[in-house]
């Protein structure tokens, strides 16, 4: 039951090219920067990747976007990261943009073992007609890879698009506290997508700011039970502390 890997490096020394990820975080909060930095050093490429966005330039999934190893992203939006506009609009990165709540609801469905579900988000859109663009063509203009039309039906007078659940080889999260056992507690806003991408990756690697011994959580406090996390690595106070803001905002 004693999940704790040594080092992140150990903990990620097994993620293949060409590998799956679901990864914890929003903008720059949550993000689980020393695994992603492990993974960076560990040298695996090809990767697809499922998060609410990709990091910043520099800082979060931009280490390995900037670095060119990763072939595909999953996510709601492109945010602060001029290299994966960049990217996406050369024709380097497939992505396929999915409404935020979608994208939450389809991490949560894989992980409950839920193929498929209906919802209202993108009638009426290119979300449900098809047609956005995934990949464009070397380059850059033209669109050379566009997502299909999705099925759609009505329920009680309302038209709902089909939305597939999501799996993943792993999932890279970031938690406040965990113990050995893989339960883990979030804190506050730095919650966002990281439980919904820890129950979706087949295995879950999840670095703790605080390692306490199994009975040092209060069962009605942990937020992710254990069953979904695989792998734990305990962060230094520095790693720990090591946090950054996208935009820091400043009265005159």
């Amino acid at each position: 039951m004693n999940k704790v890997r040594d080092s992140a490096a150990e903990a990620v020394a097994d993620i293949p090219d060409g590998a799956s990820l679901a990864v914890g975080g929003f903008g720059l909060s949550g993000v689980p920067e020393v695994l992603i930095r492990a993974l960076y050093e560990q040298g695996a490429s090809g990767l697809e990747v499922v998060s609410n966005n990709c990091g910043v330039d520099g800082r979060g999934l931009g280490v390995l976007l900037a670095a060119g190893r990763i072939a595909r992203v999953t996510g709601s939006y492109v945010g602060e990261n001029k290299e994966f506009a960049r990217q996406y609009l050369a024709g380097e990165l497939e992505v396929e943009l999915t409404p935020q709540g979608t994208l939450a609801e389809r991490l949560r469905a894989g992980g409950a073992g839920i193929p498929a579900f209906y919802t209202p988000a993108g009638v009426g859109t290119q979300v449900a007609a098809g047609g956005l663009p995934w990949r464009y063509a070397p380059g850059g203009g033209s669109v050379a890879v566009a997502s299909p039309p999705k099925e759609t039906r009505e329920f009680h007078g309302r038209p709902h698009v089909l939305e597939h659940g999501i799996t993943t080889d792993f999932a890279l999260v970031r938690a406040w506290r965990g113990d050995r056992h893989g339960n883990l507690v979030f804190r506050k806003a730095a919650a966002n997508f990281n439980p919904l991408a820890a129950m979706a990756g087949k295995v879950t690697i999840a670095e703790v700011e605080e390692l306490v011994e199994p009975g040092g959580l209060a069962p009605d406090a942990v937020h992710l039970p254990g069953i979904h996390v695989q792998r734990i690595v305990a962060l230094s106070a520095d790693q720990a502390a090591d946090k950054q803001l996208e935009k820091r905002t400043v009265r005159s």
